[in-house]
């Protein structure tokens, strides 16, 4: 495998992990977008310079996370390693739940896609897998590459001829149903979030969750008049109440006030799913609960129905879509 371009551009969405009661397995993607764009030098050297979230923080060399991603998806297609120019435009709020390190992971990936001759190498399906490697769950990354709302699940070991590992299906999102994030200065690291969730939890929770998870995909796709009895949880956003304090209290109210909120993947975000023509009240529960707070960003994103996009850049402007 060679390399077919030098230059390309990289747009991934922000995801939404969970939506409650879909613990490692429903994402959603949002139109809230980190930009990359990378080009292949004839040098060893790496350079990074980023802007927007995580500028000044993030590491300007070959350990920042895109280029890793991007090394794995280049040594995966076969194809030889050189040297990069990277540029990230970021957007997405970094430790806040909203999927920045998936975006990240995503866009290298993506990026090896457009770099490499055979973009099919690393099409969706290989994307996934690798993104899951880094990620260790495929629940923000399904999104990230399909866009719009999906359901990941990891096959296991499956019987000759029968596809295996982790896999992700898009669901037909009802097109009424809308997405608000209520964004804390806060930021809290996934890896706290998780380390306070039990090994093991109660049969009732356990089964509770599961029908509520499967009522989920019911209030996403055709009923989303069913939305908050169908966030309902109980495996894991409680557990990380006394981590996310904050946003556990706020949720509460929110449920309480009628509003289907739940923790944005790992927190501390809440999301807020509803109605379209449900918005005015919306707006009016959020401008009297967190109306004017410092602490709290409140957006209404679209939902992103792309999910990563791979341009190749030929003659400094002229831009060709890359499929895997």
């Amino acid at each position: 495998m060679r390399l077919g371009a030098d230059h390309v551009r990289v747009r991934v969405p922000a995801t939404s992990a969970n939506l409650g009661p879909g613990f490692d397995a429903l994402g959603l993607a949002l139109a809230l977008h980190d930009d990359v764009e990378v080009r292949a030098v004839a040098s060893d050297d790496v350079v990074v310079t980023v802007e927007g979230e995580g500028a000044g923080e993030v590491p300007d060399d070959a350990t920042h996370l895109v280029v890793r991603a991007l090394v794995a998806g280049i040594e995966r297609a076969g194809a030889p390693l050189t040297g990069f120019r990277v540029h990230c435009t970021n957007r997405i709020p970094h430790g806040r739940g909203l999927g920045s390190s998936a975006a990240a992971v995503v866009a290298g990936i993506a990026a090896a896609r457009g770099l490499v001759a055979d973009p099919s190498v690393l099409d969706d399906a290989a994307t996934l897998r690798l993104a899951t490697e880094f990620e260790g769950h495929p629940d923000n990354a399904a999104p990230a590459v399909l866009g719009g709302a999906t359901i990941a699940w990891d096959g296991g070991p499956t019987p000759e001829r029968v596809q295996g590992g982790v896999r992700a299906v898009g669901l037909p999102l009802h097109p009424g149903v809308e997405a608000t994030v209520l964004v804390p200065t806060a930021r809290l690291a996934t890896s706290r979030a998780r380390g306070v969730l039990p090994a093991q939890v109660p049969h009732a929770d356990a089964a509770r969750t599961a029908g509520r998870a499967a009522l989920l995909v019911e209030a996403l796709t055709r009923r989303p008049d069913l939305l908050l009895d169908a966030t309902q949880d109980a495996l894991h956003q409680e557990y990380r109440s006394d981590v996310m304090p904050g946003s556990w209290d706020l949720l509460v109210e929110l449920r309480d006030a009628g509003l289907a909120a739940t923790v944005s993947g790992a927190g501390p975000t809440v999301l807020v799913l509803s109605e379209s023509s449900q918005r005015e009240r919306v707006d009016a529960v959020l401008a009297s609960l967190v109306g004017g707070a410092a602490e709290w960003q409140v957006a209404r994103p679209a939902i992103d129905t792309t999910g990563v996009r791979v341009r190749r850049v030929r003659g400094g402007s002229d831009e060709v879509a890359v499929r895997g």
